[in-house]
C-alpha cells in the first residue's frame, strides 16, 4: 500500500513530466485548474497533493485518467503523450475547432490509428474545399 509520501512523489513526477512535455509552466497550470501558483509549487515540491476535483481537471486537461497521477501502474505510464509525434497530433485534435469533437475519441487509439484518422479527416476536408470551387 503506497504511503502519502509515495503518492505525493508520483503525482509530482507525473505532473512535472506532463508540464515538460507540453512546455507549460506553474502559472499556466494554476490558471487551468483555478489555484494559486504557489499551490502548484507545493505539489511539485512534495509538500501537498491536490483534491480529487483538481486532479480530475488536470486529468481532463492532459487527457489521462485520474489514476495516472495516483497509481504507479506501468501500462498507464505509457500513455500516447510519451511520443512527441502523437502528442502533436492529439494537441491538433484538441485545439482545432473543426477536429475537437474527435479528441476524446482519439485517446484510446494507437499512434498509427490516430494518424490514419487525422489524415482521413484532412483528406475529407480538402475534398469539401475543392467541391466548393
Amino acid at each position: 500500500m503506497p504511503t502519502e509520501d509515495d503518492i505525493k512523489k508520483l503525482f509530482s513526477q507525473r505532473l512535472s513530466d506532463l508540464m515538460a512535455e507540453r512546455n507549460i509552466n506553474q502559472r499556466e497550470i494554476a490558471q487551468i485548474v483555478g489555484v494559486s501558483e504557489s499551490t502548484v509549487g507545493k505539489w511539485l515540491l512534495l509538500k501537498a497533493i491536490p483534491r480529487m476535483g483538481v486532479i480530475q481537471k488536470l486529468a481532463d486537461y492532459f487527457n489521462v485518467g485520474k489514476s495516472y497521477f495516483l497509481e504507479d501502474i506501468p501500462d498507464q505510464t505509457q500513455g500516447y503523450y510519451t511520443d512527441p509525434e502523437v502528442a502533436e497530433l492529439a494537441e491538433e485534435l484538441r485545439t482545432n475547432p473543426e477536429l475537437k469533437v474527435l479528441f476524446s475519441t482519439s485517446r484510446n487509439l494507437t499512434k498509427e490509428q490516430m494518424q490514419e484518422a487525422y489524415d482521413y479527416i484532412k483528406y475529407l476536408k480538402s475534398k469539401e474545399t475543392n467541391n466548393d470551387d
